[in-house]
């Protein structure tokens, strides 16, 4: 199968190579508004440089997009309609409505559309979501998340991010979901700029936020999310039922020191080889979540993550800012 790998950047060149390594792709084309960035990326899997966008989709059995953000909608509509299945990174849209018309066109021309939500993947979070499934954990009383990146991004970066709950927090919102297999009734959200770094004041965005939300089975999720972890990056989840208790996500590179003899020794934590960034952290889960599209656009599945699933992440990000913003608990109603 011919792969058009749309944006060379950091997570496209990423991509690039565990597309390369995959049996089912027999040509990679990669195409970015950087033709040099294009043809480096190229070169090093064995792929084929392509002149844009348009040309990787005209000759491509499907696509991946790994561009800026604000192209996505457009590309996936196009590659839509020219009847490509479509792998999308998050987000497909900042917006609900830009969204919306993406979907549209997708639900019209029937294409497959899975969204970048790698976590669905990893090992540790599939496991939890087959305790819940099978009722080991009972009924839900609190779920605990956290997402701690080991730096923060370039102010470039923040400016089209969207935001920490539409660009960090995403991730967790998503993950809450499909684990739990519950939705977001409620939120109530807050935020600070903590780290002394001017580029989130100058983009109004913030570095450190927790939020509180009830779940539509009447449990509570609890969430830390922070752009400066000085031990590494770190995203764990934890599930407190009636029948179990559960973590998933902590092993020995996890970038948190464990007090005490029995801590330490028991977890194994404290190695000095903490995980240094997102990509070395779900290697194994970005490989298993290009395979299953690969299988998918031969059609031989349907998408874990959907363009749907996108859209219900991003519906609880838009109520978690206005919380943050008004001070108060927001219903999901309020967010349509």
């Amino acid at each position: 199968m011919k792969i058009g790998l749309l944006g060379a950047g950091r997570i496209g060149a990423f991509h690039a190579r565990t597309l390369a390594a995959l049996p089912g792709v027999s040509e990679l084309l990669v195409a970015d508004a950087d033709q040099v960035r294009a043809r480096t990326v190229a070169a090093d899997t064995g792929g084929t440089a392509v002149s844009d966008t348009a040309e990787a989709i005209r000759r491509a059995d499907a696509v991946v997009i790994a561009t800026a953000t604000d192209t996505h909608s457009e590309l996936i509509c196009r590659a839509a309609e020219a009847g490509m299945p479509v792998f999308c990174e998050k987000p497909i849209a900042l917006d609900l409505d830009t969204t919306d018309r993406a979907l549209e066109t997708v639900e019209t021309t029937g294409v497959p559309l899975q969204i970048g939500f790698q976590r669905r993947f990893d090992e540790g979070f599939v496991e939890a979501r087959r305790l819940v499934e099978t009722g080991d954990i009972g009924r839900i009383y609190a779920v605990r998340l956290a997402t701690h990146d080991p730096a923060p991004p370039p102010e470039a970066y923040l400016r089209a991010s969207g935001g920490l709950f539409r660009d960090l927090a995403i991730h967790d919102f998503d993950l809450l979901r499909w684990v739990t297999g519950e939705e977001v009734v409620e939120i109530y959200a807050a935020g600070a700029t903590l780290i002394g770094d001017p580029a989130f004041e100058a983009t109004g965005d913030i570095d450190t936020a927790a939020f509180v939300a009830r779940l539509s089975g009447g449990g509570l999720a609890i969430f830390s999310g922070t752009r400066h972890d000085p031990r590494g990056y770190d995203v764990r989840l934890e599930l407190f039922g009636s029948k179990d208790s559960v973590m998933a996500g902590m092993d020995a590179r996890s970038p948190i020191r464990g007090l005490g003899r029995s801590s330490q020794k028991e977890t194994g934590m404290d190695t000095g080889d903490e995980y240094p960034d997102f990509m070395t952290r779900f290697e194994a889960a970005y490989r298993a979540e290009l395979s299953d599209f690969i299988d998918v656009a031969a059609g031989k599945g349907e998408p874990r993550a959907t363009g749907r699933d996108a859209r219900a992440a991003l519906r609880i990000a838009l109520a978690a800012e206005r919380s943050m913003a008004e001070r108060r608990p927001v219903t999901l109603d309020e967010t349509p």
